[in-house]
């Protein structure tokens, strides 16, 4: 009775493709993919992962501040300079990440069941 009253459209066949959609000369979509993806390390390799560059970050300035002073021509103190800015920057984020997982644990400790 009701099988006429809505009406049938091809939605897939109207939708004009444009620059984004297609990969033109060899270029890939420009469309986002999902953003979850099976493959992602669980919360333990990020950590850890995270934690094996903080090291490498704060010996960096040291072996780069070795390698100037005793004449290596590749190294100068402008590199030793951005080194140290680097390794400032990571240990502003480690004491930044660290207060924030506490702060969620502390929120998690909270809650009554």
């Amino acid at each position: 009775m009701y099988s006429n009253f809505y009406p049938h459209y091809d939605l897939a066949g109207r939708i004009q493709h444009t620059k984004l959609d297609t990969g033109i000369n060899g270029m890939p979509s420009a469309r986002m993919n999902r953003v979850e993806s099976n493959e992602s390390p669980d919360f333990k390799q990020v950590m850890s992962g995270l934690i094996e560059n903080f090291n490498s970050e704060l010996n960096a300035p040291d072996n780069l501040l070795k390698d100037a002073m005793s004449g290596n021509g590749n190294v100068d103190i402008h590199d030793v300079m951005t080194a140290m800015a680097k390794s400032e920057i990571s240990v502003n984020v480690a004491t930044q990440l660290v207060g924030k997982v506490i702060q969620a644990y502390d929120r998690v400790m909270q809650i009554q069941i």
